[in-house]
């Protein structure tokens, strides 16, 4: 789905530039070059961060895949966040394994603009499939009678089709809008890739309205996510407190707290970083709060998952040993 969405903007990302190339031809990814003494060091951390995501993820991805027990709508939303995490940090951590490595570290204005939008994108399409989870897991805490018919697998392509179209929708009016500003001073960006922040921190001219529309942005579509998967957790706790048994609530919860989980890492970094002005950013700490945010979630995710998980365990060992026998 994101690689489809990609193809289908990448005209328009080279339509929306074209007048900005007068303004600036590229920029210069500053990466860690504040440390060079720990390049290597960081060129192996982050290739090992990235292999770990890839595997992971691709893992939990094919396991879903092979098994159609596991073809529910529960494990249909976490093959799609695998996929966006695989596809989020693919984005970003090559080319800074790149930087790292060769030390080259120029950008087009087009790369630039293209690395932010699907960056973006993203990241956007996360937030709303996680909304879209929270909703799942409270039919299937608070209404398990009509669970199947309120997500049904029309249904459940329905919320992951919205979340995919509305991730790579939005974002065009702040690249468009960011691309349109001046960046006359320098172009180095006090960064490890193109993001928002360091691009409007360049901009000579005025970003008042870029920051505005991020606001309301937030507001509208974020914030709205974010109050709606706060309530479906409001009822789904309601509803574990009045389970009699221990041992029905410990159950209940275990079903939920490792979505809670990756609720909490991603929207409480996503609103550090940036749901503020421009002027209380602190590029520098921002740089590596950002790390966080891009490899955190993506390699605790199929940890948080699958480690005490049994079904997805089984499956897993039953596809092992297919695996096995049919390479021995």
């Amino acid at each position: 789905m994101s690689i489809s969405c990609f193809h289908t903007q990448e005209g328009l990302l080279e339509t929306m530039v074209s007048r900005s190339r007068e303004n600036v031809s590229g920029f210069i990814i500053q990466g860690f070059s504040d440390t060079p003494e720990l390049h290597i060091s960081l060129f192996v951390l982050f290739l090992v961060i990235y292999l770990i995501i890839l595997l992971g993820n691709l893992i939990i991805f094919l396991v879903i895949s092979c098994n159609p027990h596991l073809h529910t709508p529960m494990y249909i939303f976490l093959q799609n966040l695998s996929l966006i995490d695989i596809s989020f940090t693919s984005n970003i951590l090559p080319n800074l394994l790149h930087i790292l490595l060769t030390q080259q570290n120029n950008i087009s204005f087009l790369g630039c603009m293209t690395q932010l939008y699907v960056f973006v994108s993203l990241a956007s399409s996360e937030y709303f499939l996680l909304t879209a989870m929270a909703y799942d897991r409270y039919v299937a805490i608070c209404d398990p009678l009509h669970y199947i018919a309120r997500m049904s697998r029309k249904h459940c392509a329905g919320l992951i089709t919205a979340a995919f179209t509305v991730g790579f929708v939005d974002p065009i009016s702040h690249v468009v809008l960011i691309s349109k500003l001046s960046y006359c001073a320098s172009h180095l960006i006090n960064h490890f890739f193109c993001d928002i922040s360091p691009l409007l921190k360049l901009s000579c001219s005025s970003t008042f309205i870029v920051e505005l529309l991020i606001y309301i942005n937030g507001t509208l579509l974020f914030f709205s996510s974010f109050l709606l998967t706060l309530a479906s957790y409001i009822f789904i706790i309601s509803a574990i407190l009045k389970i009699q048994s221990s041992e029905g609530r410990q159950k209940a919860f275990s079903t939920c707290a490792s979505h809670l989980a990756c609720v909490i890492t991603l929207y409480g970094t996503i609103f550090c970083l940036y749901m503020r002005p421009t002027t209380s950013y602190s590029l520098k700490r921002d740089k590596y709060f950002s790390l966080l945010y891009i490899a955190l979630g993506p390699v605790l995710n199929p940890f948080i998952y699958t480690l005490k998980n049994r079904e997805f365990q089984s499956s897993l060992n039953k596809l092992r040993q297919k695996c096995f026998f049919y390479f021995k």
